[in-house]
C-alpha cells in the first residue's frame, strides 16, 4: 500500500483508485521515446506497481506518450489518476518551462517529462506549479530510470484535497467584506507592486473550452494565477470544521481582490467526511473556487492560534528551509510537509518556509506583519535545484 502522512491534523481518506498500479497510453513516435517509456514502466513495475493493460479510472499512474508539437489530451474521469506526459524534444531546452508547460496543459497531465538527446541524453521535468528539474543520463540505464522513478513516485502517490462545498449562508454583514478582506485586497496590491505576481501561462489560449473545464475539475483551479493570501477571521471563530479564515480565490488577479465570493472567500473549514473545503458565500453570487492551498492554510491555522495571516508567493528568501519533495499544490502531502516546517520554526506565528522548486509560505500575526518582515529580503526567483 502507498504510505500516507501521519499528520495529527488530518486523517487520510480511502483512495479512489486501486493503489500502486500503472498503465501506458498513447503511441511513442520514435525508438528513443519507446525506450524511455519502457524504462520508466520497468522502474514502476520493479517498485511494486502493478501494470495494467488498459488505462482507466482504476489506474493510479498513466504514462502518456505524446507528440511534443501536437500533444493529445488524456481525459481521465477522476482526479486521483496521475498522468505523466512524456515527449521527445530535438535538443535540450534552454527554457524548460516555456517548452514543457504548453505540452503539460494540452496533454491534461500532472507532470510532463521531455526527453532530449543532443549533447547528453536527459529527462526534463515540468510540473503544473511551474517546478522544473533535469536528470542527466550518465551511462547507466538502470540508475537513470531509478532517478526518474524517484522524481515521479512521490507526486504520483500524493492525495489531492481540492473539493469545494459551497454554502450560500454567508452572514449579510460579511457579504460586502470586513477588515480582513480589505487587508487581503491591500496585500494583493502590495505583492503586485513588489513584482511578486508572475504572469501566468494563458491556459485559456492553449486549451479548448471543454479541456479548460476538465482542467478546472481535475486540479481544482479556476486558472493559473500564482500566489495566495489568507487572514484568520476576527474575532476567531470555529464553525465545527476547524478555524474560519478568508482566502483568495483560484485563478483571479491577485492584485485586484475585491468581491466577496469571487475574489475572496470565507473558508468555514475542512470536512473530512466529504474530503472538501467548506465555503460560505453570498446567495446571489456564482462563486470561484478557493485557492488549492486552502488545506495547507487550514492545517496551519488549526495548529497555531497565534497565526493570523498567511501569504504564499512564487519567490524566495536565501537560507529558507524547504520541503524535501516538490509535491503538487492542493495535496495532503504538501500541506503536511509545510505544516511540519512551520511547527519546527522558532516562532510558528512568524515563520518563513519553502516549498521546493515552488516558493514560500509565510505566516504572521497579520498581513502587515508579514510584509514588514519580508521587505527588502525577498526576490522573485525560486531556485530549481
Amino acid at each position: 500500500m502507498t504510505s500516507t502522512p501521519t499528520s495529527p491534523l488530518l486523517a487520510p481518506a480511502e483512495p479512489d483508485v486501486t493503489e500502486r498500479s500503472f498503465a501506458r497510453h498513447g503511441a511513442a513516435s520514435s525508438e528513443r521515446l519507446r525506450w524511455f517509456v519502457d524504462g520508466v514502466a520497468a522502474a514502476f513495475s520493479t517498485a511494486g506497481y502493478e501494470p495494467r493493460a488498459v488505462a482507466g479510472p482504476d489506474v493510479q499512474v498513466v504514462l502518456h506518450a505524446v507528440d511534443v508539437e501536437r500533444p493529445r489530451p488524456y481525459r481521465r474521469r477522476r482526479a486521483p489518476t496521475f498522468v505523466v506526459a512524456i515527449a521527445e524534444v530535438a535538443a535540450r531546452p534552454n527554457d524548460r518551462l516555456r517548452v514543457g508547460y504548453p505540452v503539460l496543459v494540452r496533454a491534461l497531465a500532472n507532470v510532463v517529462v521531455l526527453v532530449s538527446a543532443d549533447d547528453r541524453l536527459a529527462a526534463h521535468f515540468v510540473t503544473l506549479e511551474q517546478g522544473t528539474a533535469t536528470i542527466d543520463h550518465t551511462g547507466d540505464d538502470a540508475a537513470f530510470f531509478r532517478q526518474v522513478f524517484t522524481q515521479l513516485a512521490p507526486l504520483a502517490s500524493s492525495r489531492l484535497v481540492i473539493a469545494n462545498e459551497f454554502r450560500a449562508d454567508l452572514e449579510p454583514e460579511l457579504r460586502g467584506g470586513d477588515d480582513q478582506t480589505r487587508q487581503i485586497g491591500r496585500a494583493g496590491a502590495r505583492l503586485d507592486a513588489l513584482h511578486l505576481l508572475p504572469n501566468p501561462f494563458p491556459i485559456e489560449d492553449l486549451l479548448t473550452e471543454r479541456d479548460l473545464r476538465h482542467v478546472k475539475l481535475l486540479y481544482g483551479i479556476g486558472g493559473l494565477s500564482y500566489g495566495n493570501l489568507s487572514a484568520r477571521r476576527q474575532p476567531p471563530t470555529d464553525s465545527g470544521y476547524g478555524p474560519e479564515y478568508w482566502m483568495s480565490a483560484s485563478g483571479v488577479d491577485k492584485s485586484r481582490l475585491h468581491d466577496v465570493g469571487r475574489d475572496v472567500l470565507l473558508v468555514r473549514g475542512y470536512d473530512p467526511a466529504r474530503d472538501a473545503m467548506v465555503l460560505a458565500v453570498p446567495p446571489d453570487v456564482t462563486p470561484n473556487r478557493v485557492s488549492v492551498d486552502a488545506i495547507e492554510h487550514w492545517m496551519i491555522y488549526r495548529e497555531h492560534p497565534d497565526v493570523g495571516a498567511i501569504v504564499h508567493v512564487h519567490a524566495w528568501i536565501e537560507g529558507t528551509p524547504a520541503t524535501e519533495i516538490a509535491y503538487p499544490c492542493g495535496t495532503l502531502e504538501l500541506a503536511d510537509a509545510v505544516a511540519s516546517l512551520v511547527r519546527q520554526s522558532p516562532d510558528p506565528a512568524a515563520a518563513v518556509v519553502g516549498q521546493r522548486r515552488h516558493g514560500l509560505t509565510i505566516t504572521g500575526r497579520d498581513l502587515d506583519d508579514i510584509f514588514e518582515r519580508i521587505d527588502g529580503r525577498i526576490v522573485p526567483h525560486v531556485p530549481m535545484d
